[in-house]
């Protein structure tokens, strides 16, 4: 990684790509997509450091700069090919249309001076036969940026999109809330309008194949899935590949758009300022009336191309899903793919995750702790409240679980795959980390991650962390109703384990 150019220059035979908006949604995903192309990529970023936890970091320039800062913008255009711009002032305040402008028209003079081939643009799709003026702020600056970029003089790709499918996405996010906290809704009546969702690995395939269009090619392109649904079809379609309930929408004409991005609001964790206007932009039919784009960039043959909405589902959930618990939650710098959560995902994005977390520090080496760690379970217990442990167990027997009646495979060793009581041991790092899946009955899913360390001071430092993704309301109310008892069960183990470890390093004469 580099800040300020300080990276080796890439290969003279390697088209280089410039991406800003690399700490967003679409740049962060985009970045690995070209690299597998074969483009050398610049992302300019107002804080780099944002950036240095991304697998891809070590194969990218990247340096300081702002798109509404002429100066670091020029810097940033010397020498690329292709340059995308993937950054919206959206939620930054009441005046985001006047920055969107300003920094589109800094982006656009820039290019034409640098001798840039190409530019990129992601944009919103909007409705057919509704003047610009009378667009939702959202929706009207998309267009304007649009229109900006087309008029540069540089060959430009302007790709509208409407809702786009895949964690992190706030149009995603917004839908997985809703669904998944509300089992019965009292909704806006844009729930009835017409939509043309799109999978966000189309989105990454549209997107570099534009790096290659023809010279001649300068205009927009409408992108979207093969299904056209009304919001509450995507709410209903989610609920099903979520294995939740039906849900009840009613309806109700009175709510105005500001009333219900402030019902959003109150209902899930989106931020007002994208809450509002994307609730706003709701009330328009988004539907592409054209897919010119594929003779360009032609779809991969079916089946299974362009993804449809189910599937694409499928793919966002797939991480809860499989359990997946590192890339999203433990900062592990791994991306399988464009669906997966990346480190600068807002903290919002995901879905729901109620954490309980405690630390201790311990009078003992990190390996005598370590030794208790890996000893846990079985005969010995869960170093707390003894009785809470069996209630729990029994009750997980009654409900056709698998209760606590497992133990453990070895006395001293645990491996991943092992059986512990009602969990399964999920990953083990020896000395440093044991990640336990919980397998009793749910209504979602559980992990208790156990780590050894040491803390600034060189002392041995005890971490547990356990963690709950709940399924539907029945997951949340059912986290809010043990959770008066974590500060006996959790704070407790904490504190035997770090007492047990002592106790181990310092035995008492006989």
């Amino acid at each position: 990684m580099a800040d300020n150019g300080e990276a080796p220059a890439p290969s003279a035979e390697r088209p280089r790509a410039l991406v800003t908006g690399a700490t967003g949604y679409i740049g962060g995903r985009l970045v690995p997509e070209l690299l597998a192309a074969g483009y050398a990529v610049r992302a300019l970023a107002r804080t780099p450091e944002k950036l240095r936890d991304h697998p891809w970091a070590p194969q990218t320039e990247i340096v300081r700069g702002d798109v509404t800062d002429e100066a670091s913008v020029r810097q940033a255009m010397d020498g690329v090919e292709v340059a995308y711009y993937l950054v919206h002032a959206l939620g930054s305040g009441r005046r985001f249309e006047d920055t969107d402008r300003t920094a589109a028209e800094i982006f656009a003079r820039r290019a034409r001076a640098a001798g840039v081939r190409r530019i990129v643009y992601l944009g919103g799709l909007g409705p057919r036969g509704v003047p610009e003026r009378d667009l939702s702020p959202h929706l009207r600056s998309r267009a304007e940026v649009g229109d900006i970029l087309l008029a540069s003089g540089v060959p430009t790709a302007v790709l509208r999109a409407a809702v786009i499918i895949g964690s992190g996405s706030a149009s995603f996010e917004m839908l997985r809330y809703l669904t998944e906290r509300l089992p019965v809704m009292v909704t806006p009546s844009w729930v009835r309008t017409r939509i043309q969702p799109i999978a966000v690995r189309d989105v990454l395939r549209y997107l570099v194949g534009c790096a290659r269009l023809p010279e001649d090619v300068s205009r927009a392109f409408d992108i979207g899935g093969p299904d056209i649904l009304t919001y509450r079809d995507m709410m209903q379609r989610y609920a099903r590949v979520a294995a939740l309930p039906e849900r009840l929408i009613l309806p109700v004409p009175m709510l105005t758009p500001r009333l219900s991005s402030l019902w959003i609001g109150l209902v899930t964790p989106v931020p007002p300022g994208l809450a509002r206007p994307l609730a706003e932009s709701l009330r328009y039919e988004v539907v592409c009336h054209e897919h010119d784009l594929t003779r360009y960039v032609p779809d991969p043959e079916p089946p299974g191309h362009p993804i449809a909405f189910d599937d694409a589902l499928e793919l966002a959930l797939r991480r809860v899903r499989d359990a997946e618990v590192s890339t999203r939650w433990s900062n592990a710098a791994v991306l399988g793919a464009p669906s997966d959560p990346l480190p600068t995902d807002p903290d919002w994005a995901g879905g729901s995750l109620y954490t309980d977390r405690r630390e201790r520090t311990v009078d003992a080496p990190p390996e005598v702790l370590w030794r208790v760690v890996e000893g846990i379970g079985g005969d010995n217990g869960w170093y707390s409240f003894p009785f809470a442990w069996s209630v729990r167990g029994w009750l997980d027997r009654l409900m056709g679980g698998v209760g606590l009646r497992r133990g453990r495979r070895d006395a001293g060793r645990l491996r991943v795959g092992d059986s512990l009581d009602f969990w399964r041991v999920e990953e083990v790092v020896p000395g440093r980390l044991l990640r336990l899946r919980a397998e009793m009955r749910l209504p979602g899913l559980a992990w208790l991650e156990l780590t050894v360390g040491r803390d600034a001071r060189g002392r041995t430092l005890y971490g547990q962390r356990a963690l709950f993704h709940p399924h539907g309301l029945t997951g949340h109310a059912y986290w809010w109703a043990v959770s008066p008892f974590h500060a006996a069960v959790f704070g407790g183990m904490a504190r035997n384990i770090a007492a047990a470890a002592a106790a181990a390093q310092h035995p008492r004469p006989a």
